[in-house]
Protein backbone atom coordinates (compact mmCIF):
# COMPACT_ATOMS: atom_id res chain seq x y z
CA UNK A 1 0.00 0.00 0.00
CA UNK A 2 0.85 3.51 -0.94
CA UNK A 3 1.68 5.67 1.89
CA UNK A 4 2.10 10.04 1.56
CA UNK A 5 2.05 12.96 3.92
CA UNK A 6 -0.46 15.94 2.95
CA UNK A 7 0.31 19.38 4.42
CA UNK A 8 -2.77 21.61 5.20
CA UNK A 9 -2.62 24.55 7.59
CA UNK A 10 -5.14 24.08 10.38
CA UNK A 11 -7.22 27.47 9.85
CA UNK A 12 -8.18 25.79 6.78
CA UNK A 13 -8.18 21.79 7.66
CA UNK A 14 -7.13 20.67 11.08
CA UNK A 15 -7.03 16.67 12.45
CA UNK A 16 -9.69 17.83 14.91
CA UNK A 17 -11.46 19.56 11.97
CA UNK A 18 -11.51 16.11 10.06
CA UNK A 19 -12.19 14.57 13.17
CA UNK A 20 -15.16 16.41 13.98
CA UNK A 21 -16.43 16.07 10.16
CA UNK A 22 -15.30 12.26 9.39
CA UNK A 23 -14.71 12.89 5.39
CA UNK A 24 -13.60 15.81 4.07
CA UNK A 25 -12.98 17.46 0.26
CA UNK A 26 -9.44 17.67 0.02
CA UNK A 27 -8.83 20.67 -2.53
CA UNK A 28 -6.91 23.51 -3.29
CA UNK A 29 -3.52 22.08 -4.15
CA UNK A 30 -1.76 24.46 -6.86
CA UNK A 31 1.51 22.82 -7.50
CA UNK A 32 1.48 20.31 -10.59
CA UNK A 33 3.92 18.15 -8.56
CA UNK A 34 1.46 17.73 -5.57
CA UNK A 35 -1.22 17.05 -7.89
CA UNK A 36 0.16 14.49 -9.93
CA UNK A 37 0.97 12.70 -6.71
CA UNK A 38 -2.51 13.13 -5.78
CA UNK A 39 -3.73 11.77 -8.91
CA UNK A 40 -1.65 8.95 -8.24
CA UNK A 41 -3.25 7.89 -4.70
CA UNK A 42 -5.95 4.83 -4.85
CA UNK A 43 -8.87 4.44 -2.34
CA UNK A 44 -7.45 3.24 0.94
CA UNK A 45 -4.31 4.74 1.05
CA UNK A 46 -3.22 6.10 4.63
CA UNK A 47 -1.24 9.40 4.72
CA UNK A 48 0.48 11.42 7.08
CA UNK A 49 -1.82 14.73 8.48
CA UNK A 50 0.75 17.31 8.75
CA UNK A 51 -0.39 20.64 9.95
CA UNK A 52 2.18 23.73 8.13
CA UNK A 53 2.14 27.57 8.28
CA UNK A 54 1.75 27.03 12.01
CA UNK A 55 3.63 28.09 15.40
CA UNK A 56 3.89 23.99 15.76
CA UNK A 57 4.95 22.58 12.49
CA UNK A 58 4.59 19.11 12.41
CA UNK A 59 2.61 15.59 11.69
CA UNK A 60 -0.65 15.35 13.74
CA UNK A 61 -2.58 12.44 12.51
CA UNK A 62 -2.97 9.86 10.15
CA UNK A 63 -6.10 9.96 7.57
CA UNK A 64 -7.60 8.17 4.39
CA UNK A 65 -8.38 8.17 1.27
CA UNK A 66 -11.83 8.03 0.52
CA UNK A 67 -12.32 8.94 -3.73
CA UNK A 68 -10.48 8.94 -6.35
CA UNK A 69 -8.32 12.10 -7.30
CA UNK A 70 -11.36 14.40 -9.54
CA UNK A 71 -11.27 18.21 -10.58
CA UNK A 72 -11.30 20.65 -8.09
CA UNK A 73 -14.47 22.48 -7.93
CA UNK A 74 -12.79 24.85 -6.11
CA UNK A 75 -10.91 26.02 -9.45
CA UNK A 76 -14.27 27.03 -10.89
CA UNK A 77 -15.80 29.27 -7.62
CA UNK A 78 -15.13 32.78 -8.06
CA UNK A 79 -15.52 32.95 -4.13
CA UNK A 80 -12.44 30.36 -3.06
CA UNK A 81 -9.69 31.57 -2.58
CA UNK A 82 -8.07 28.38 -4.73
CA UNK A 83 -10.04 29.61 -7.75
CA UNK A 84 -8.30 29.70 -10.72
CA UNK A 85 -9.64 32.01 -13.53
CA UNK A 86 -8.23 29.99 -16.53
CA UNK A 87 -9.86 26.36 -15.70
CA UNK A 88 -13.38 26.07 -17.34
CA UNK A 89 -15.45 22.80 -16.01
CA UNK A 90 -14.46 21.64 -19.93
CA UNK A 91 -10.36 21.59 -18.65
CA UNK A 92 -9.99 21.93 -15.21
CA UNK A 93 -6.07 20.98 -14.08
CA UNK A 94 -6.60 20.73 -10.90
CA UNK A 95 -7.69 18.07 -8.78
CA UNK A 96 -9.11 17.46 -5.63
CA UNK A 97 -10.17 14.46 -3.66
CA UNK A 98 -11.75 13.44 -0.23
CA UNK A 99 -10.26 12.23 2.65
CA UNK A 100 -11.38 10.40 6.26
CA UNK A 101 -9.90 11.25 9.85
CA UNK A 102 -8.32 8.07 11.21
CA UNK A 103 -6.31 8.77 14.34
CA UNK A 104 -5.05 12.03 15.69
CA UNK A 105 -1.52 11.68 17.57
CA UNK A 106 -1.60 13.45 21.37
CA UNK A 107 1.67 15.36 20.59
CA UNK A 108 2.58 16.74 17.33
CA UNK A 109 5.24 15.00 15.66
CA UNK A 110 7.79 18.62 15.09
CA UNK A 111 9.48 18.78 11.89
CA UNK A 112 12.93 19.52 13.94
CA UNK A 113 12.42 15.76 15.56
CA UNK A 114 11.59 14.47 11.78
CA UNK A 115 15.38 15.87 10.78
CA UNK A 116 17.06 15.01 13.20
CA UNK A 117 15.72 10.92 12.50
CA UNK A 118 18.44 9.44 10.18
CA UNK A 119 15.88 7.24 8.94
CA UNK A 120 14.05 10.02 7.19
CA UNK A 121 16.84 11.67 5.43
CA UNK A 122 15.00 11.09 1.95
CA UNK A 123 12.10 12.16 2.84
CA UNK A 124 11.43 15.09 0.85
CA UNK A 125 10.16 17.08 3.86
CA UNK A 126 12.97 16.56 5.44
CA UNK A 127 15.64 17.22 2.43
CA UNK A 128 14.83 20.65 1.75
CA UNK A 129 12.68 23.11 2.76
CA UNK A 130 9.99 21.67 0.89
CA UNK A 131 6.49 23.61 0.14
CA UNK A 132 5.36 20.92 -1.61
CA UNK A 133 1.81 20.19 0.26
CA UNK A 134 1.78 16.15 -1.16
CA UNK A 135 4.57 13.60 -1.28
CA UNK A 136 4.68 10.07 -1.26
CA UNK A 137 6.21 8.30 1.85
CA UNK A 138 8.06 5.04 1.27
CA UNK A 139 7.11 1.86 3.91
CA UNK A 140 10.48 2.40 5.64
CA UNK A 141 9.96 6.12 6.44
CA UNK A 142 6.02 5.17 7.54
CA UNK A 143 7.57 2.82 10.03
CA UNK A 144 10.17 5.13 11.36
CA UNK A 145 7.53 8.12 11.90
CA UNK A 146 5.11 5.30 13.84
CA UNK A 147 8.23 4.70 15.74
CA UNK A 148 8.70 7.89 16.58
CA UNK A 149 5.10 8.38 18.60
Amino acid sequence: MPYWLMKSEPEELSIHDLQRQGQARWDGVRNYQARNFMRAMQTGDLFYFYHSSCPRPGIVGVARIVTPAYPDPAALDPHSPYHDPKASAERNPWSALDVEFVEAFAEVLPLQQLKNNPLLSELPLVQRASRLSVMPVNEAQWAAIRAML
